[in-house]
């Protein structure tokens, strides 16, 4: 991108003072800001001020535990076949750092262990060879990163072998990145030559895998279902013969996870319709009328929360691609430059960031799946250093299901 394009597509988005300092910076700097201006999607910010609000929530039918458990071993077989036949890969998603946990590595370098070394991104290696050896066959497993963590994570995995996955079968990819603007939607600047960016949110994870050419793997090896999972969870169960199984079995093009609400006020996303199609309504979103509706039986009607673990078929996900998802505004501590180029580090919010969340996506999908868990084998958070879900009680869970620590 040349200088006067960069400043035509400055204009055209009301984005003039991101070339305030131009004049200042070297070539390499130079060329870094073009390139950066050229990458950048600055039609967020107008997408974000124009959305419309939340359709008629109703109900879904959930594939209840014991419905699972009626119906395991035809689940299991038909999951386990798709796996043998490459047809099922994971995404896991881990661009986060260890912040809130007292770390500055990534989050998935974090150890769980108390007398031995065991890392989240262990545990998780762990699960998944469960599934290989019932298999007999690797699955692909595409790790997803930001710019903060990328290299960090990759020289993580290598420096431990992979915890003994096989390292042709994993792949790593860099989240895409959005702008963040000042309250006022202007994009703030982290340098004078370059812009104050953040990752895109969850919801970016399929188009940034494909834009990073890892589509050629998915089209190389035949993969059909991707199962994305997040990287703060120790319990996380990928692959799972009996969820890909069941998916498969009932002809959907999609399936979650869900467990049953430890509590009315959870805060966990809620599986349910909106007008007619799978939707996740955020805890923040539920009203009390629907957080306290019921069904004549008096079960609750909005009973089940999501553990971001999806299940996708690929050609679903290609359909939709191209399609913008709904953008989600955060007020953030952003650091940046002031109006006469000195570094500022807020202590209280100072803009947005935007981003994507993976929970759209479902509503982009004709049908969902709920495939509920049972939480104490497969739902232990690690968010916060102490408390609820955090790095104590995730200890305690990984214990009572057996691991050692």
């Amino acid at each position: 991108m040349t200088f006067e394009e960069a400043r035509a597509k400055c204009e055209k988005f009301n984005q003039e003072q991101l070339l305030k300092y131009y004049g200042e910076l070297n070539d390499k700097e130079k060329e870094a800001l073009l390139a950066q201006i050229e990458e950048t999607d600055f039609g967020v910010i107008e997408r974000a001020a124009h959305q419309a609000g939340k359709g008629k929530i109703t109900p879904i039918k959930v594939l209840t535990a014991k419905d699972i458990a009626d119906n395991r071993a035809k689940y299991e077989e038909t999951g386990l076949e798709a796996i043998r036949q490459g047809k099922v890969a994971a995404v896991l998603l881990a661009g986060g750092m260890g912040t809130r946990l007292g770390s500055d590595k990534p989050k998935g370098c974090f150890n769980m262990g108390v007398t031995r070394e065991l890392f989240i991104f262990e545990c998780l290696i762990n699960n998944l060879m469960d599934v290989v050896r019932k298999a007999d066959k690797y699955i692909h497993l595409f790790v997803m990163t930001s710019d903060k963590n990328h290299e960090a994570t990759m020289e993580f995995f290598k420096g431990h072998e992979f915890f003994g996955y096989k390292g042709e079968y994993v792949h790593f990819f860099k989240q895409e990145m959005a702008p963040a603007t000042d309250m006022q939607g202007k994009i703030l600047l982290e340098e004078k030559g370059r812009l104050a960016t953040s990752p895109n949110g969850n919801g970016g994870w399929f188009s940034s895998l494909y834009h990073s050419g890892l589509e050629m793997c998915i089209r190389e090896e035949g993969i059909e279902w991707l199962n994305v999972f997040a990287v703060d969870n120790v319990l996380q169960r990928m692959a799972d013969p009996v969820f890909v199984g069941s998916v498969i079995d009932g002809g959907f093009t999609s399936g979650s996870k869900v467990i049953k609400k430890a509590a009315r006020d959870e805060k966990v996303g809620v599986i349910c319709l909106e007008d007619g199609r799978p939707s996740i309504v955020e805890y923040y979103e539920l009203t009390d009328e629907l957080m306290n509706e019921k069904f004549p039986d008096g079960s609750y009607a909005y009973d089940y929360g999501v553990i971001l673990n999806y299940l996708f078929k690929v050609e679903e996900l290609e359909k939709i691609i191209d399609n913008p998802l709904p953008l989600h505004i955060v007020d953030k501590k952003i650091p940046c430059i002031d109006e006469k180029g000195n570094p500022v580090a807020p202590t209280e919010p100072n803009g947005h960031k935007y981003e994507t969340l993976i929970l759209d996506m479902i509503h982009m999908m004709k049908d969902n799946l709920p495939f509920e868990v049972v939480r104490e084998h497969e739902f232990a958070p690690v968010k916060n250093k102490e408390g609820i879900d955090s790095v104590v009680s995730a200890r305690e869970l990984l214990q009572k299901n057996g691991v050692k620590l």
